[in-house]
Protein backbone atom coordinates (compact mmCIF):
# COMPACT_ATOMS: atom_id res chain seq x y z
CA UNK A 1 0.00 0.00 0.00
CA UNK A 2 1.44 3.35 -0.82
CA UNK A 3 1.88 4.79 2.28
CA UNK A 4 0.27 8.73 1.26
CA UNK A 5 -2.93 7.01 0.02
CA UNK A 6 -5.87 8.75 1.50
CA UNK A 7 -8.80 6.53 2.14
CA UNK A 8 -11.90 8.59 0.53
CA UNK A 9 -15.46 7.97 1.80
CA UNK A 10 -18.19 8.29 -0.99
CA UNK A 11 -21.44 8.60 -1.93
CA UNK A 12 -21.01 6.43 -4.32
CA UNK A 13 -18.82 3.49 -5.01
CA UNK A 14 -17.77 3.45 -8.95
CA UNK A 15 -17.60 7.49 -8.89
CA UNK A 16 -15.66 7.29 -5.71
CA UNK A 17 -13.07 4.68 -6.82
CA UNK A 18 -13.17 6.52 -10.23
CA UNK A 19 -12.20 10.18 -8.27
CA UNK A 20 -9.59 8.09 -6.20
CA UNK A 21 -8.03 6.23 -9.16
CA UNK A 22 -7.43 9.53 -11.24
CA UNK A 23 -6.37 11.73 -8.12
CA UNK A 24 -3.75 9.42 -7.38
CA UNK A 25 -2.98 9.36 -11.26
CA UNK A 26 -2.10 12.68 -11.25
CA UNK A 27 -5.41 14.71 -11.85
CA UNK A 28 -7.26 15.61 -8.71
CA UNK A 29 -10.75 15.47 -8.80
CA UNK A 30 -13.97 14.95 -6.59
CA UNK A 31 -16.79 12.43 -6.42
CA UNK A 32 -19.34 15.09 -8.16
CA UNK A 33 -16.46 15.79 -10.68
CA UNK A 34 -16.05 12.34 -12.02
CA UNK A 35 -19.55 11.81 -11.86
CA UNK A 36 -19.93 15.00 -13.87
CA UNK A 37 -17.02 14.83 -16.11
CA UNK A 38 -18.36 11.37 -17.18
CA UNK A 39 -21.58 12.41 -17.90
CA UNK A 40 -23.29 9.92 -15.67
CA UNK A 41 -26.36 11.22 -15.03
CA UNK A 42 -29.66 9.57 -16.94
CA UNK A 43 -33.03 7.72 -16.09
CA UNK A 44 -33.75 4.22 -17.74
CA UNK A 45 -36.83 2.49 -17.51
CA UNK A 46 -36.35 -0.89 -19.62
CA UNK A 47 -39.07 -3.35 -19.06
CA UNK A 48 -37.27 -6.08 -21.36
CA UNK A 49 -34.92 -5.87 -18.95
CA UNK A 50 -35.77 -7.94 -15.65
CA UNK A 51 -34.36 -7.42 -12.48
CA UNK A 52 -35.84 -10.65 -10.11
CA UNK A 53 -38.65 -10.79 -12.80
CA UNK A 54 -39.11 -7.11 -12.48
CA UNK A 55 -38.25 -4.00 -15.05
CA UNK A 56 -34.87 -2.49 -14.73
CA UNK A 57 -35.14 1.33 -13.41
CA UNK A 58 -31.43 2.98 -13.71
CA UNK A 59 -30.96 6.74 -11.99
CA UNK A 60 -27.38 6.52 -13.85
CA UNK A 61 -25.68 5.28 -16.78
CA UNK A 62 -24.55 1.94 -17.13
CA UNK A 63 -21.55 0.39 -15.02
CA UNK A 64 -18.35 1.38 -16.15
CA UNK A 65 -19.46 4.56 -17.51
CA UNK A 66 -18.40 6.78 -14.97
CA UNK A 67 -14.72 4.89 -15.02
CA UNK A 68 -14.84 5.45 -19.12
CA UNK A 69 -15.74 8.87 -19.16
CA UNK A 70 -13.66 10.29 -16.54
CA UNK A 71 -10.70 8.19 -18.52
CA UNK A 72 -11.99 9.81 -21.75
CA UNK A 73 -11.77 13.29 -20.29
CA UNK A 74 -8.46 13.55 -18.37
CA UNK A 75 -6.74 11.34 -21.83
CA UNK A 76 -6.21 8.64 -19.23
CA UNK A 77 -5.00 5.27 -20.18
CA UNK A 78 -6.92 2.51 -17.87
CA UNK A 79 -6.52 -1.29 -18.48
CA UNK A 80 -9.94 -3.16 -17.90
CA UNK A 81 -9.48 -6.98 -18.04
CA UNK A 82 -11.37 -9.92 -17.21
CA UNK A 83 -10.59 -13.37 -16.49
CA UNK A 84 -12.12 -16.78 -17.00
CA UNK A 85 -11.05 -18.73 -13.81
CA UNK A 86 -10.95 -17.12 -9.99
CA UNK A 87 -7.01 -18.66 -9.90
CA UNK A 88 -6.07 -16.06 -13.10
CA UNK A 89 -8.00 -13.62 -11.59
CA UNK A 90 -6.10 -13.98 -8.18
CA UNK A 91 -2.91 -14.77 -9.76
CA UNK A 92 -3.11 -11.22 -11.76
CA UNK A 93 -4.51 -8.97 -9.24
CA UNK A 94 -1.36 -10.66 -6.76
CA UNK A 95 0.90 -9.30 -9.76
CA UNK A 96 -0.31 -5.98 -10.16
CA UNK A 97 -0.21 -5.12 -6.49
CA UNK A 98 3.03 -6.42 -6.23
CA UNK A 99 4.23 -3.56 -8.74
CA UNK A 100 3.15 -1.14 -6.62
CA UNK A 101 -0.49 -0.51 -8.32
CA UNK A 102 -3.81 0.23 -7.19
CA UNK A 103 -6.27 -2.20 -8.87
CA UNK A 104 -10.10 -1.28 -8.86
CA UNK A 105 -12.54 -4.40 -8.75
CA UNK A 106 -16.25 -4.97 -9.32
CA UNK A 107 -17.68 -7.34 -7.16
CA UNK A 108 -20.97 -8.72 -5.55
CA UNK A 109 -21.90 -6.84 -2.63
CA UNK A 110 -23.40 -10.46 -0.81
CA UNK A 111 -20.29 -11.95 -0.81
CA UNK A 112 -17.98 -9.60 0.95
CA UNK A 113 -17.74 -10.56 4.72
CA UNK A 114 -16.86 -6.92 6.11
CA UNK A 115 -20.24 -5.80 5.21
CA UNK A 116 -22.74 -5.85 7.88
CA UNK A 117 -25.29 -8.98 7.10
CA UNK A 118 -28.49 -6.97 6.76
CA UNK A 119 -26.61 -4.83 4.05
CA UNK A 120 -25.67 -7.63 2.05
CA UNK A 121 -27.66 -7.93 -1.35
CA UNK A 122 -27.28 -9.90 -4.44
CA UNK A 123 -25.53 -6.94 -6.44
CA UNK A 124 -22.90 -7.30 -8.93
CA UNK A 125 -21.40 -3.75 -10.32
CA UNK A 126 -19.94 -2.58 -6.70
CA UNK A 127 -16.60 -1.07 -7.29
CA UNK A 128 -13.64 -1.04 -4.74
CA UNK A 129 -10.02 -0.43 -4.54
CA UNK A 130 -7.46 -3.18 -3.66
CA UNK A 131 -3.97 -1.25 -2.08
CA UNK A 132 -2.07 -4.38 -1.25
CA UNK A 133 -2.04 -7.86 0.39
CA UNK A 134 -0.03 -9.60 2.81
CA UNK A 135 -0.61 -13.29 3.83
CA UNK A 136 -3.85 -13.97 2.06
CA UNK A 137 -5.63 -10.89 3.87
CA UNK A 138 -6.54 -7.96 0.89
CA UNK A 139 -6.48 -3.99 2.61
CA UNK A 140 -9.48 -2.44 0.64
CA UNK A 141 -10.18 1.07 0.22
CA UNK A 142 -13.80 0.79 -0.02
CA UNK A 143 -15.41 3.78 -0.25
CA UNK A 144 -18.75 2.75 1.75
CA UNK A 145 -16.92 2.65 4.72
CA UNK A 146 -15.47 5.42 6.96
CA UNK A 147 -12.04 3.61 7.28
CA UNK A 148 -10.07 1.34 4.98
CA UNK A 149 -10.47 -2.52 5.15
CA UNK A 150 -9.67 -6.60 4.93
CA UNK A 151 -11.13 -9.03 3.25
CA UNK A 152 -9.94 -13.02 3.00
CA UNK A 153 -8.55 -14.39 -0.38
CA UNK A 154 -11.23 -16.76 -0.54
CA UNK A 155 -13.99 -14.06 -0.03
CA UNK A 156 -12.59 -11.58 -2.29
CA UNK A 157 -12.61 -14.25 -5.00
CA UNK A 158 -15.83 -15.26 -4.37
CA UNK A 159 -16.97 -11.56 -4.77
CA UNK A 160 -15.48 -11.06 -8.06
CA UNK A 161 -16.44 -14.48 -9.83
CA UNK A 162 -20.22 -14.22 -8.63
CA UNK A 163 -22.92 -15.30 -10.90
CA UNK A 164 -25.80 -13.94 -12.43
CA UNK A 165 -26.75 -10.16 -13.54
CA UNK A 166 -23.80 -7.74 -14.76
CA UNK A 167 -21.36 -11.02 -13.01
CA UNK A 168 -18.19 -9.62 -12.46
CA UNK A 169 -16.22 -12.32 -14.25
CA UNK A 170 -13.08 -10.87 -11.93
CA UNK A 171 -13.06 -7.46 -13.35
CA UNK A 172 -10.43 -5.43 -12.87
CA UNK A 173 -8.87 -1.66 -13.66
CA UNK A 174 -6.02 -0.10 -13.25
CA UNK A 175 -4.13 3.40 -14.18
CA UNK A 176 -1.35 2.35 -16.96
CA UNK A 177 -0.85 5.80 -17.60
CA UNK A 178 -0.92 9.06 -16.03
CA UNK A 179 -4.24 11.26 -16.70
CA UNK A 180 -3.83 14.75 -18.08
CA UNK A 181 -5.07 18.06 -16.82
CA UNK A 182 -7.85 18.91 -19.14
CA UNK A 183 -8.95 22.22 -20.61
CA UNK A 184 -11.75 22.87 -18.03
CA UNK A 185 -14.33 24.63 -19.99
CA UNK A 186 -14.19 22.67 -23.11
CA UNK A 187 -14.84 19.33 -21.08
CA UNK A 188 -17.10 20.71 -18.68
CA UNK A 189 -19.18 22.20 -21.37
CA UNK A 190 -18.87 18.70 -23.41
CA UNK A 191 -20.12 16.63 -20.22
CA UNK A 192 -22.98 18.97 -19.92
CA UNK A 193 -24.12 18.84 -22.88
CA UNK A 194 -23.73 14.91 -23.50
CA UNK A 195 -26.14 14.93 -20.25
CA UNK A 196 -28.48 17.38 -21.47
CA UNK A 197 -28.84 15.07 -25.07
CA UNK A 198 -29.41 11.87 -22.86
CA UNK A 199 -32.21 13.60 -20.58
CA UNK A 200 -33.96 15.79 -23.43
CA UNK A 201 -33.00 14.33 -26.82
CA UNK A 202 -32.57 10.45 -27.02
CA UNK A 203 -34.83 9.24 -29.49
CA UNK A 204 -35.39 5.75 -27.34
CA UNK A 205 -38.70 6.48 -25.82
CA UNK A 206 -37.68 4.68 -22.31
CA UNK A 207 -34.23 6.95 -21.57
CA UNK A 208 -34.57 10.12 -20.19
CA UNK A 209 -37.47 12.13 -19.03
CA UNK A 210 -39.46 10.51 -21.99
CA UNK A 211 -38.73 7.49 -19.42
CA UNK A 212 -39.85 8.81 -16.89
CA UNK A 213 -43.07 9.50 -18.49
CA UNK A 214 -43.24 6.21 -19.61
CA UNK A 215 -42.80 4.22 -15.85
CA UNK A 216 -45.28 7.17 -14.70
CA UNK A 217 -48.20 5.17 -17.34
CA UNK A 218 -46.82 1.51 -16.53
CA UNK A 219 -48.17 2.96 -12.97
CA UNK A 220 -50.99 4.11 -14.02
CA UNK A 221 -52.06 1.18 -15.00
CA UNK A 222 -51.25 -1.22 -11.77
CA UNK A 223 -54.74 -2.40 -10.65
CA UNK A 224 -55.29 -1.76 -6.86
CA UNK A 225 -57.29 -5.05 -6.83
CA UNK A 226 -54.36 -6.78 -7.45
CA UNK A 227 -52.16 -6.06 -4.42
CA UNK A 228 -49.88 -8.43 -4.51
CA UNK A 229 -48.75 -7.23 -8.19
CA UNK A 230 -49.43 -3.74 -6.90
CA UNK A 231 -47.12 -3.91 -4.16
CA UNK A 232 -44.43 -5.93 -5.95
CA UNK A 233 -44.24 -3.53 -8.34
CA UNK A 234 -43.67 -0.39 -6.53
CA UNK A 235 -41.71 -2.14 -4.04
CA UNK A 236 -39.41 -2.76 -6.60
CA UNK A 237 -39.66 0.51 -7.88
CA UNK A 238 -39.01 2.69 -4.11
CA UNK A 239 -36.07 -0.46 -3.78
CA UNK A 240 -34.43 0.68 -7.44
CA UNK A 241 -34.77 4.58 -6.30
CA UNK A 242 -33.94 4.50 -2.76
CA UNK A 243 -31.28 1.29 -2.00
CA UNK A 244 -29.72 0.19 -5.28
CA UNK A 245 -26.90 2.42 -6.38
CA UNK A 246 -26.93 5.69 -4.29
CA UNK A 247 -30.94 6.25 -5.89
CA UNK A 248 -32.80 8.95 -8.06
CA UNK A 249 -32.24 11.37 -5.83
CA UNK A 250 -28.90 11.00 -4.44
CA UNK A 251 -27.48 10.79 -8.14
CA UNK A 252 -29.66 14.36 -8.18
CA UNK A 253 -27.77 15.65 -5.58
CA UNK A 254 -24.33 14.42 -6.47
CA UNK A 255 -24.66 15.82 -10.09
CA UNK A 256 -25.78 19.45 -7.96
CA UNK A 257 -22.22 19.50 -6.41
CA UNK A 258 -20.68 18.81 -9.77
CA UNK A 259 -22.32 22.17 -10.99
CA UNK A 260 -21.67 23.92 -7.80
CA UNK A 261 -17.96 22.79 -8.44
CA UNK A 262 -18.24 23.71 -12.34
CA UNK A 263 -19.31 27.08 -11.54
CA UNK A 264 -16.39 28.07 -8.97
CA UNK A 265 -14.18 26.44 -11.36
CA UNK A 266 -15.18 28.06 -14.37
CA UNK A 267 -16.52 31.59 -12.41
CA UNK A 268 -20.12 31.08 -13.76
CA UNK A 269 -22.43 31.60 -11.14
CA UNK A 270 -25.43 30.20 -12.65
CA UNK A 271 -24.44 26.71 -12.49
CA UNK A 272 -25.05 27.70 -8.72
CA UNK A 273 -28.77 28.46 -9.53
CA UNK A 274 -29.11 25.57 -11.58
CA UNK A 275 -27.50 23.33 -8.60
CA UNK A 276 -30.47 24.46 -6.19
CA UNK A 277 -32.92 23.92 -9.05
CA UNK A 278 -31.75 20.39 -8.95
CA UNK A 279 -31.59 19.39 -5.44
CA UNK A 280 -35.02 20.52 -5.05
CA UNK A 281 -35.89 17.83 -8.13
CA UNK A 282 -34.29 15.59 -6.06
CA UNK A 283 -35.90 16.30 -2.97
CA UNK A 284 -39.27 15.22 -4.44
CA UNK A 285 -37.91 12.21 -5.48
CA UNK A 286 -37.17 11.51 -2.08
CA UNK A 287 -40.89 12.56 -1.35
CA UNK A 288 -42.88 10.13 -4.42
CA UNK A 289 -41.01 7.80 -2.72
CA UNK A 290 -42.23 8.18 0.78
CA UNK A 291 -45.47 8.74 -0.63
CA UNK A 292 -45.47 5.59 -2.12
CA UNK A 293 -43.84 3.90 0.99
CA UNK A 294 -46.76 5.14 3.02
CA UNK A 295 -49.19 3.24 0.33
CA UNK A 296 -46.79 -0.05 0.52
CA UNK A 297 -47.41 0.11 4.29
CA UNK A 298 -51.08 0.69 4.75
CA UNK A 299 -50.87 4.40 5.97
CA UNK A 300 -51.86 5.89 2.95
CA UNK A 301 -54.75 4.04 0.31
CA UNK A 302 -53.13 2.97 -3.10
CA UNK A 303 -53.72 5.34 -5.40
CA UNK A 304 -51.66 3.85 -8.74
CA UNK A 305 -53.15 7.23 -10.46
CA UNK A 306 -51.70 9.33 -7.92
CA UNK A 307 -48.21 8.31 -8.09
CA UNK A 308 -48.50 8.19 -11.86
CA UNK A 309 -49.12 11.99 -11.31
CA UNK A 310 -46.18 12.68 -9.44
CA UNK A 311 -44.09 10.84 -12.04
CA UNK A 312 -45.51 13.10 -14.67
CA UNK A 313 -44.28 16.04 -12.30
CA UNK A 314 -40.55 14.99 -12.37
CA UNK A 315 -40.73 13.98 -15.81
CA UNK A 316 -41.47 17.97 -16.49
CA UNK A 317 -39.40 19.17 -13.81
CA UNK A 318 -36.35 17.20 -15.13
CA UNK A 319 -37.15 18.72 -18.82
CA UNK A 320 -37.20 22.20 -17.76
CA UNK A 321 -34.12 21.91 -15.59
CA UNK A 322 -32.42 20.09 -18.68
CA UNK A 323 -33.43 22.58 -20.87
CA UNK A 324 -32.12 25.95 -18.51
CA UNK A 325 -28.97 23.99 -18.58
CA UNK A 326 -28.61 23.00 -22.24
CA UNK A 327 -29.25 27.18 -22.53
CA UNK A 328 -26.69 28.02 -19.69
CA UNK A 329 -23.94 26.38 -21.52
Amino acid sequence: MKPEFEHRQASHCESGVTAILASESGVGISEPMAFGLSAALSFAYIPLIKLNGLPLIAYRMPPRAILRGVAKALDWRLKIERFRSPQAGQARLDALLAQGKLVGLQTSVFWLPYFPPDLRFHFNAHNLVVLGQENGRYRISDPVFEELVECEAADLQRARFARGLLAPKGLLYYADAPAREPDWNRALAAAMRRTCRIMLNTPLPFIGARGIHRLARSVERLDPQNEQATKSFLAHLVRMQEEIGTGGAGFRYIYAAFLQESAERLGRPVFNELAEALIEIGDHWREFALVAARMLRGREPMMPRRLAGLLDGQAEQEKQFFARLQRAI
